[in-house]
């Protein structure tokens, strides 16, 4: 037998984004699992993240780094301030801006919270090998930049059909 003979399977039949939006779902769920030890509501994560490497930030900025709308992050930001972990203050620069950092409170929460989302990782990807990670990875990021509008995907590679005496 050829060492480089891969057998045919049906993948072409496989409902992928639905096999991706499944497991997307089932990771998002673990994950907010996982967060709610720390007092952390899914979701809440991205922002608390974002927040622990600056001082602070508008909510403008928050909404475009995370690629969500300001409205989702004004909720999210009052849900956490009413928890205690960040507070809002004026702008020095812009009385109109708004800007959020987190209160000690918050501070206290990111180490639990990254041991949160690292143990969720460890449970979904741990029986992954190094390089299967690696390729999950590539993978992912290219599928997230060919439904990126932005970005225009490369051109896919027509296979070249074979008649019906080739091998």
């Amino acid at each position: 037998m050829n060492r480089f003979y891969i057998e045919k399977d049906d993948s072409e039949n496989v409902p992928l984004l639905s096999t991706l939006q499944n497991a997307a779902r089932s990771a998002r769920t673990h994950v907010a699992k996982q967060l709610l030890s720390t007092g952390l509501y899914a979701g809440q994560e991205g922002v608390m993240e974002l927040l622990s490497t600056a001082e602070s930030r508008t909510l403008g900025e928050i909404a475009t780094a995370l690629g969500v709308k300001p409205p989702t992050v004004t909720r999210t930001v009052t849900r956490l301030q009413e928890q205690g972990f960040v507070e809002r203050h004026e702008s020095p620069v812009d009385a109109r801006q708004v800007q959020v950092r987190l209160t000690e409170s918050g501070k206290n929460v990111i180490d639990n919270m990254h041991a949160a989302v690292a143990q969720a990782e460890e449970q979904a990807f741990g029986s992954l090998k190094k390089k299967e990670r690696k390729q999950l990875a590539k993978i992912l990021t290219k599928i997230e930049d060919n439904l990126d509008p932005e970005k225009k995907p490369p051109a896919r590679k027509k296979k070249k059909k074979q008649s019906a005496n080739t091998p």
